[in-house]
């Protein structure tokens, strides 16, 4: 056979090269952990669309109709939200498809352990005798509360029909009527809260965590197979780990440390470093120790709960305080680390900057995988954002009600300054339903960023921090470290976000928000999340993280940053929403 020219030789390996490429970047979509975080989290997704898009909640349409048909005429006759207007939205807001016979089903499969004060095995099995007891307990306190709402909306109504009689016309009274109707619906919320304590049933939760643990171990056991693990051996490690995971909820659902916050990510790594640090993480637990497989798989789900529907409800003002501020702290946060406090490590400080400015542990897996800091910097960062999270969501909504601060402003400043999202939640509802709705609003806001801040990672590690002089950047490195979950996260959040407008805000409230998501996603997103915090702790020893913490740096960084980050954030909030888009604040 004749022998091929030297150049003819030089373009077949360059073509075998590139073909050599496209089949390792084919073979990623199944052998690698981003791309598994996709497939189960979607999985999990059209799973719970499925069950809940086909059962919906009885007459959902007529009511929906009904209900509008009311608060647009109430909508039309009055200057503000009317009586008859909020019980038609709530008629509306009682149509949810975890209500359907299925949804109950699921919901008992899935609960996590119940709460408790003094006795822990409470959490797991409550005999008849208990519930009714419990039952009767909670029904003296609902009749207190109930005669509460109903001496509140009797006020609301003569004040209402004051300013009725007065069509309207005469600013005082609405004022009044506008007050009035706003303290029944605060004790309207708070009976709401209470009648849930009058439904106590009998339960034994162990055999439902039981079937949990077997069903999360053969759901992450397929990938972990796939990949090339041993399946049994992660099978075994999965009891143990789960087992820890449950401990962390039964400590988080204790009421005394559910009231100061003290949630399962605390309680899973406390765990797993009080093992990892003392007897040592045994060697079978290991291959079950998946950190950010677990977490990657949460934030795909976590994406379709940003919806760009809800976005839009704050508008503006919501979009400067979290899209403005947030990547202005990270760069400056960044920056004063490497410049000030001279952090030795690159990927330590820009891992703590993303935990602290974006959104807490799902913006640190993220950035972390996207510069590729080692596992003990992303375990500190997610321990100081642990510490000032609980810090933060206590003293924070205690201070905003001593200065008395516009509960609109305060929840602004909670959203863009809280790092986890739960957290952002407890400290709203302690201001008041309006809070709540705020802050939970900007932290959704702020956690679209999460994408975006990992893409300008990585494209800034690559161009500056690791090209040598000279070096040109490739738009292949960037797409190597850039971590592929996120596509999923962002396509999650698009695709949800289309199902909802296409549905409509009211059927979809039913079906989406209190089906598919708070039915399926949101409950598996807590597992999830709750097996990485105790897989953090189970990997984590004190001696390896004793380099970082020399001079107290890392702390130093955390705390200054976040003190920039609280007095900007609350500037901007107070500029956006009382200044520069008062009239949008004043329909909140």
């Amino acid at each position: 056979m004749a022998e091929q020219p030297e150049e003819q030789k030089g373009t077949n390996e360059q073509e075998e090269v590139v073909i050599d490429k496209a089949r390792g970047q084919l073979s990623d979509l199944w052998k690698k952990e981003d791309y598994w975080a996709i497939w189960l989290g979607f999985a999990m997704l059209i799973f719970g669309m499925l069950i809940y898009f086909n059962n919906p909640p009885a007459k959902m349409n007529e009511i929906i109709d009904n209900a509008n048909k009311i608060m647009a005429a109430e909508s039309e006759k009055a200057t503000f939200k009317t009586i008859e207007w909020y019980k038609a939205s709530d008629k509306k807001k009682k149509l949810k498809a975890t209500g359907s016979p299925i949804g109950k089903k699921i919901k008992t499969f899935t609960n996590k352990p119940h709460s408790w004060k003094t006795n822990p095995l409470e959490a797991f099995f409550m005999g008849s005798d208990a519930a009714e007891a419990k039952k009767k307990k909670g029904e003296k306190k609902y009749d207190a509360a109930r005669l509460q709402e109903e001496s509140t909306l009797a006020a609301a109504t003569s004040a209402q029909a004051a300013a009725t009689a007065a069509s309207y016309a005469n600013p005082d009274l609405n004022k009044k009527a506008k007050e009035s109707i706003e303290t029944w619906r605060n004790s309207h919320s708070k009976a709401s809260k209470v009648k849930k304590k009058t439904k106590v049933k009998p339960y034994n939760q162990i055999f439902p965590l039981i079937g949990m643990m077997i069903v999360l171990g053969i759901f992450f056991g397929i990938g972990m197979h796939v990949m090339g693990n041993n399946i049994v051996q992660f099978l075994i490690g999965f009891t143990f780990v789960f087992f820890i995971a449950v401990l962390a909820y039964l400590g988080s659902s204790q009421a005394t440390m559910k009231s100061i916050g003290i949630g399962y990510p605390a309680w899973g790594i406390l765990f797993g470093m009080i093992i990892s640090n003392t007897i040592g993480t045994p060697k079978w637990v290991k291959p079950a120790v998946q950190t950010e497989y677990y977490i990657k798989t949460g934030l795909v789900l976590l994406g379709a709960e940003i919806l760009f529907s809800k976005i839009l409800l704050i508008g503006i003002p919501g979009i400067f305080v979290a899209w403005v501020v947030t990547p202005i702290v990270l760069v400056t946060t960044y920056i004063f680390g490497q410049k000030i406090v001279k952090i030795p490590s690159k990927t330590l400080n820009m891992t703590i900057s993303a935990d602290m400015s974006v959104c807490g542990v799902s913006a640190a897996i993220a950035t972390a995988a996207a510069c590729r800091a080692k596992k003990e910097e992303l375990t500190l960062a997610v321990g100081l954002s642990l510490v000032f999270t609980s810090v933060m969501m206590i003293i924070m909504p205690m201070f905003i009600k001593a200065v008395g601060m516009p509960h609109i402003l305060g929840g602004a400043w909670m959203g863009g300054t809280i790092d986890a999202t739960g957290a952002v939640a407890a400290a709203g509802a302690f201001l008041s339903d309006k809070a709540l709705y705020v802050a939970a609003t900007i932290k959704m806001i702020q956690n679209v960023l999460i994408g975006v801040i990992a893409f300008c990672v990585a494209f800034y590690w690559c161009a500056r921090v690791e090209c040598a002089p000279g070096q040109k950047i490739h738009a292949v490195e960037i797409w190597h470290r850039f971590p592929k979950f996120v596509l999923g996260f962002i396509a999650a959040s698009i695709i949800f976000s289309l199902i909802y407008q296409g549905m409509g805000s009211d059927a979809a409230y039913a079906l989406v928000d209190h089906g598919a998501i708070r039915g399926m996603s949101k409950i598996f997103r807590g597992w999830f999340f709750c097996l990485a915090f105790v897989s953090i702790g189970l990997a984590t020893n004190f001696k390896e993280l004793a380099d970082y913490f020399a001079g107290g740096k890392p702390l130093i960084l955390y705390a200054c940053g976040q003190s920039f980050n609280l007095a900007f954030t609350l500037l901007m909030a107070y500029i956006m929403f009382y200044k520069v888009f008062y009239h949008i604040t004043e329909k909140i």
